[in-house]
């Protein structure tokens, strides 16, 4: 099962004026391509040909640091896109509100520690709300690393690489995630995955 560049679930001017079609076209075509395409050549002839994506990330962290690299940015990559849509942001499903309060506080709060996570990071790297334990958590991991590896379900995540919002933000990556949360988050996307690490 090698690794397959998805098609982006939106047009590249979709999600202006948060995030651009200039920022789009590197971000998906040339760099979420690059990790698919080297991470296919790093895994022919070893254990992990044929294996989904998620095996991959677990079954090389610690041990094949060059696969894992690529490999764990592939996955978040993967849902990165589908975590997005247009007109995004805006009221959380029923379900997920009511978790996020019973173990985040309020939305607010969780948005709060979600930003100052991203904010936070040390040069490259992401910002996830995780279930683990049957509990939703804020968590940050740097490079291509993402809470599989430490555990916990991703149902969240946003990149704080450079790649990802230089272009339109600059150097303000506090704007960059807050405007990720307020019009670009897919939070029916969320909630699937938040419905689907509960089980």
């Amino acid at each position: 099962m090698s690794f397959t560049l998805p098609e982006l679930p939106y047009a590249y001017d979709a999600l202006q004026p948060y995030m651009s079609r200039e920022t789009l076209e590197y971000h998906h075509d040339k760099h979420h391509a690059a990790y698919v395409n080297t991470g296919n050549n790093l895994m022919k002839g070893t254990e992990f040909e044929g294996k989904s994506v998620e095996e991959v990330v677990k079954g090389s962290y610690g041990k094949n640091q060059a696969l894992f690299n690529n490999a764990g940015q592939h996955y978040n990559h993967i849902h990165f896109w589908l975590w997005m849509k247009p007109n995004g942001g805006g009221a959380l499903p029923g379900k997920l509100e009511k978790k996020i309060v019973e173990d985040l506080g309020s939305v607010e709060k969780m948005k709060e520690d979600f930003i100052q996570a991203g904010v936070s990071q040390f040069g490259s790297g992401w910002a996830w709300l995780a279930v683990k334990d049957g509990k939703i958590q804020v968590m940050k991991t740097p490079n291509g690393e993402n809470p599989l590896v430490h555990g916990a379900q991703p149902i969240l995540g946003c990149d704080v690489w450079e790649h990802s919002y230089y272009i339109d933000y600059r150097n303000r990556r506090p704007d960059y995630l807050k405007a990720f949360l307020d019009n670009l988050v897919n939070w029916e996307h969320v909630e699937e995955m938040f419905e689907a690490a509960m089980r």
